[in-house]
Protein backbone atom coordinates (compact mmCIF):
# COMPACT_ATOMS: atom_id res chain seq x y z
CA UNK A 1 0.00 0.00 0.00
CA UNK A 2 0.93 3.45 -0.86
CA UNK A 3 0.84 6.27 1.72
CA UNK A 4 -0.51 9.63 -0.26
CA UNK A 5 -0.44 13.35 0.86
CA UNK A 6 -3.66 15.17 1.34
CA UNK A 7 -5.22 15.83 -2.07
CA UNK A 8 -5.81 19.31 -3.41
CA UNK A 9 -8.42 19.33 -5.74
CA UNK A 10 -8.24 21.92 -8.76
CA UNK A 11 -11.46 22.72 -10.79
CA UNK A 12 -11.08 23.15 -14.55
CA UNK A 13 -13.28 25.07 -16.97
CA UNK A 14 -15.36 21.40 -18.13
CA UNK A 15 -16.84 20.88 -14.89
CA UNK A 16 -14.75 18.09 -14.00
CA UNK A 17 -12.23 18.28 -10.82
CA UNK A 18 -8.69 16.79 -11.51
CA UNK A 19 -6.88 15.31 -7.34
CA UNK A 20 -3.58 16.07 -7.47
CA UNK A 21 -1.59 13.08 -5.14
CA UNK A 22 1.57 12.68 -4.04
CA UNK A 23 2.59 9.43 -3.64
CA UNK A 24 5.44 9.16 -0.80
CA UNK A 25 8.27 11.22 -2.50
CA UNK A 26 7.99 10.98 -5.96
CA UNK A 27 6.03 14.27 -6.62
CA UNK A 28 2.96 15.20 -7.85
CA UNK A 29 0.91 12.67 -9.89
CA UNK A 30 -1.93 14.57 -11.71
CA UNK A 31 -5.19 11.35 -10.84
CA UNK A 32 -8.06 12.44 -13.01
CA UNK A 33 -10.88 11.31 -11.74
CA UNK A 34 -14.62 12.20 -12.87
CA UNK A 35 -15.68 14.43 -10.05
CA UNK A 36 -18.29 17.29 -10.45
CA UNK A 37 -17.02 20.97 -9.41
CA UNK A 38 -20.44 22.11 -7.52
CA UNK A 39 -20.71 20.42 -4.34
CA UNK A 40 -24.34 19.85 -4.69
CA UNK A 41 -23.48 17.02 -7.65
CA UNK A 42 -25.22 19.12 -10.24
CA UNK A 43 -25.52 16.16 -12.46
CA UNK A 44 -23.08 13.83 -13.86
CA UNK A 45 -19.74 13.84 -14.31
CA UNK A 46 -19.04 12.97 -18.50
CA UNK A 47 -15.85 10.90 -19.56
CA UNK A 48 -13.19 12.78 -21.68
CA UNK A 49 -14.34 10.91 -24.39
CA UNK A 50 -17.66 12.03 -24.55
CA UNK A 51 -16.83 15.60 -23.43
CA UNK A 52 -15.90 17.29 -27.13
CA UNK A 53 -18.75 15.83 -28.75
CA UNK A 54 -21.45 16.49 -26.41
CA UNK A 55 -20.98 20.27 -27.27
CA UNK A 56 -21.07 20.35 -30.93
CA UNK A 57 -24.67 20.33 -32.35
CA UNK A 58 -24.70 18.67 -35.97
CA UNK A 59 -27.24 19.96 -38.63
CA UNK A 60 -28.47 16.86 -39.77
CA UNK A 61 -29.50 19.06 -42.87
CA UNK A 62 -25.75 19.36 -43.66
CA UNK A 63 -23.81 17.92 -46.69
CA UNK A 64 -21.24 16.76 -44.30
CA UNK A 65 -23.93 14.79 -42.45
CA UNK A 66 -25.61 13.00 -45.24
CA UNK A 67 -22.51 11.78 -46.37
CA UNK A 68 -21.27 10.37 -43.21
CA UNK A 69 -25.14 8.83 -42.52
CA UNK A 70 -25.17 7.43 -46.42
CA UNK A 71 -21.31 6.24 -45.26
CA UNK A 72 -22.38 5.04 -42.03
CA UNK A 73 -25.43 3.25 -43.71
CA UNK A 74 -23.40 1.28 -46.42
CA UNK A 75 -21.27 -0.09 -43.70
CA UNK A 76 -24.51 -0.85 -42.01
CA UNK A 77 -25.69 -2.69 -44.90
CA UNK A 78 -22.27 -4.34 -45.85
CA UNK A 79 -21.71 -5.94 -42.11
CA UNK A 80 -25.37 -7.03 -42.09
CA UNK A 81 -25.25 -9.09 -45.59
CA UNK A 82 -21.72 -10.62 -44.23
CA UNK A 83 -22.83 -11.84 -41.50
CA UNK A 84 -26.20 -13.54 -43.02
CA UNK A 85 -23.84 -15.01 -45.69
CA UNK A 86 -21.48 -15.94 -43.13
CA UNK A 87 -24.71 -17.72 -41.31
CA UNK A 88 -25.48 -19.14 -44.48
CA UNK A 89 -21.92 -20.53 -45.29
CA UNK A 90 -22.33 -22.30 -42.28
CA UNK A 91 -25.52 -23.99 -42.52
CA UNK A 92 -24.31 -25.05 -45.65
CA UNK A 93 -21.14 -26.22 -43.64
CA UNK A 94 -23.28 -28.00 -41.40
CA UNK A 95 -25.53 -29.57 -43.47
CA UNK A 96 -22.26 -31.14 -45.60
CA UNK A 97 -21.27 -32.58 -42.52
CA UNK A 98 -24.25 -34.21 -41.62
CA UNK A 99 -24.35 -36.08 -45.04
CA UNK A 100 -20.87 -37.01 -44.74
CA UNK A 101 -21.37 -38.25 -41.34
CA UNK A 102 -24.53 -40.56 -42.61
CA UNK A 103 -22.34 -41.75 -45.55
CA UNK A 104 -19.93 -42.80 -43.13
CA UNK A 105 -21.56 -44.36 -40.10
CA UNK A 106 -23.60 -47.03 -43.37
CA UNK A 107 -19.45 -47.33 -43.91
CA UNK A 108 -19.44 -48.04 -40.63
CA UNK A 109 -22.19 -50.89 -40.36
CA UNK A 110 -21.17 -52.45 -43.75
CA UNK A 111 -17.42 -52.98 -42.61
CA UNK A 112 -19.14 -54.17 -39.55
CA UNK A 113 -20.96 -56.81 -41.01
CA UNK A 114 -18.11 -57.84 -43.60
CA UNK A 115 -15.86 -58.37 -40.11
CA UNK A 116 -18.74 -60.18 -38.28
CA UNK A 117 -19.31 -62.63 -41.82
CA UNK A 118 -15.33 -63.37 -42.07
CA UNK A 119 -14.71 -64.01 -38.62
CA UNK A 120 -17.57 -66.94 -38.92
CA UNK A 121 -15.74 -68.36 -41.76
CA UNK A 122 -12.37 -67.84 -39.99
CA UNK A 123 -13.84 -69.48 -37.20
CA UNK A 124 -15.40 -72.34 -39.18
CA UNK A 125 -12.48 -73.23 -41.02
CA UNK A 126 -10.56 -73.06 -37.90
CA UNK A 127 -12.92 -75.79 -36.10
CA UNK A 128 -12.40 -78.38 -39.42
CA UNK A 129 -8.66 -78.01 -38.94
CA UNK A 130 -9.23 -78.79 -35.58
CA UNK A 131 -11.12 -81.69 -36.35
CA UNK A 132 -8.76 -83.42 -39.16
CA UNK A 133 -6.01 -83.40 -37.49
CA UNK A 134 -5.01 -85.56 -35.01
CA UNK A 135 -3.56 -85.58 -31.59
CA UNK A 136 0.42 -86.35 -31.48
CA UNK A 137 0.95 -89.89 -30.69
CA UNK A 138 -2.23 -91.75 -32.21
CA UNK A 139 -2.03 -94.01 -34.85
CA UNK A 140 -3.87 -93.45 -37.63
CA UNK A 141 -7.26 -95.56 -38.18
CA UNK A 142 -6.04 -99.40 -39.17
CA UNK A 143 -6.76 -100.04 -42.71
CA UNK A 144 -9.33 -102.61 -44.03
CA UNK A 145 -7.52 -105.71 -44.04
CA UNK A 146 -9.27 -106.49 -47.25
CA UNK A 147 -7.62 -103.55 -49.22
CA UNK A 148 -4.04 -104.51 -48.36
CA UNK A 149 -3.06 -106.19 -51.40
CA UNK A 150 -2.73 -109.72 -50.27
Amino acid sequence: MSKTSPQTPSAEANGVSVIYTQAHSSGLQQVPQLVPVSPAGGGKAVPPSRQGKKSSFVDRNSDEYRQRRERNNMAVKKSRLKSKQKAQDTLQRVNQLKEENERLEAKIKLLTKELSVLKDLFLEHAHNLADNVQPVGTEPPAANPDSSGQ
